[in-house]
């Protein structure tokens, strides 16, 4: 399905969207080729292989609907990741409650459209624009197209989700309700070794990193960082089962298979980083990260063996000390864990909008966003007050 659709109703006709239903007849230099392509969640080589490897597609619920705005030449200059989706999981964003309402309501709440990446709360941009193009009014295009297409197809709503605070405003602006939510990042300021950073944090909180760093290292364990171009198939065959091992003691569905990892670290390379916990050589957990020229961000981790302290090493403190050595601003180890405060990831707002065609449901929406927004607002202030970091005199 390559469905072309005209840009809308205003005075710009020289745009229009088509909707594509597999990024593989999208030339990857041309995609690649937009400004935002460099997180590695927006890479074409990223999304391909989940297509390829039947990670999205009609058996998990995430049918590719991706779109792409072409000028008057029919040259690519806007585009986004997008999915006909047929339930809600996955998304992190939780709408469970209005499909309910739907349904008590004798309609239809899916399919919707999802523009997002699969599997992954990680904030982005959600719109690749061309290089020096307008952004406001290619965002614009990219907003009311999908929006249109949804209401003329009979799909119930439109959502985007960890969209960038530049592109949540653009699209409010555009009529759609904007939603905040909270998670934990880590920031680098300039720490020169991971010593430094501890330096920062209260004593308390430097206290208790140290002492969970040591029991990891007092039980044996060796710590080696390695990169998807390294990787090899049996370190792989690790990742993935100490992946399938959390998924199924959460009581989840592990969509993603080995091969598809496999084929991650060679499409991506060095933008995928596993830190791994080896015994005798051996590796005993993992974490699975990718990377860009800023930020770290943590996907998946899972265990052969349970150690004290182990699941904090993996997937915080070798990530901090990673992002330290290579210069990376932030690190952002994945949705929700008040937990992930005492070890220096402080509140961030994410960024999510919506839009129901339904026009009850979307004032609904829009007025319960109202009363959420402050409160998710005071709930991450609260808990920045209470950091781990030193006051500053």
């Amino acid at each position: 399905m390559d469905e072309a659709v005209p840009e809308g109703p205003g005075p710009d006709t020289s745009l229009t969207l088509e909707l594509v239903d597999d990024i593989r007849r999208v030339p990857a230099a041309a995609w690649n080729a937009l400004e935002g392509s460099g997180n590695p969640f927006l890479r074409h080589e990223f999304l391909a292989t989940l297509e390829a490897y039947d990670a999205v597609g009609e058996t998990v619920g995430w049918l590719p609907h991706h779109l792409v705005l072409r000028d008057h030449h029919g040259d690519i200059v806007a585009a986004a990741p997008a999915y006909l989706k047929t339930h809600s999981w996955g998304e992190f964003v939780f709408d469970f409650a209005w499909a309910d309402a739907y349904a008590r309501h004798g309609l239809d709440y899916y399919p919707k459209l999802v523009v997002a990446v699969p599997w992954t709360p990680a904030t982005g941009p959600r719109l690749l624009l061309s290089p020096g193009g307008d952004a406001e009014r290619l965002s614009r295009a990219l907003f009311d197209g999908a929006r249109e297409w949804a209401g003329r197809s009979g799909v119930s709503s439109v959502h985007w989700l960890f969209l960038t605070a530049v592109e949540a405003d653009r699209a409010e602006a555009a009529g759609y309700a904007h939603r905040l939510g909270c998670q934990f990042h880590w920031h680098n300021n300039g720490y020169g070794d991971f010593d430094d950073f501890l330096a920062a944090l209260t004593s308390k909180r430097r206290k208790n990193i140290r002492r969970e760093r040591r029991l990891v290292a007092d039980a044996g364990l060796r710590m080696r960082t390695v990169h998807g171009d390294e990787a090899d198939a049996d370190l792989w065959r690790a990742m993935h089962r100490f992946y399938c091992n959390t998924f199924h003691e959460r009581g989840n569905v592990p969509v993603l298979s080995e091969a598809c990892m496999a084929a991650l670290g060679r499409s991506l390379g060095r933008r995928v980083v596993l830190f791994v916990a080896e015994r005798n050589d051996r590796p005993i957990a993992a974490a699975m990260c990718l990377r860009d020229g800023e930020t770290l961000y943590g996907r998946y981790w899972g265990c052969d063996e349970v150690v004290d302290a182990l699941h904090f090493e993996t997937c915080y403190y070798q990530g901090i000390d990673y992002c330290i050595r290579e210069g990376l601003r932030c690190f952002e180890p994945g949705a929700q864990g008040e937990h992930k405060v005492p070890r220096g990831f402080m509140p961030t707002l994410t960024h999510s909008v919506h839009h129901l065609h339904e026009p009850a449901f979307r004032r609904a929406v829009s007025e319960f966003l109202g009363r959420e927004r402050p409160a998710v607002k005071a709930y991450a202030e609260e808990l920045t007050l209470s950091g781990p970091y030193r006051q500053s005199d």
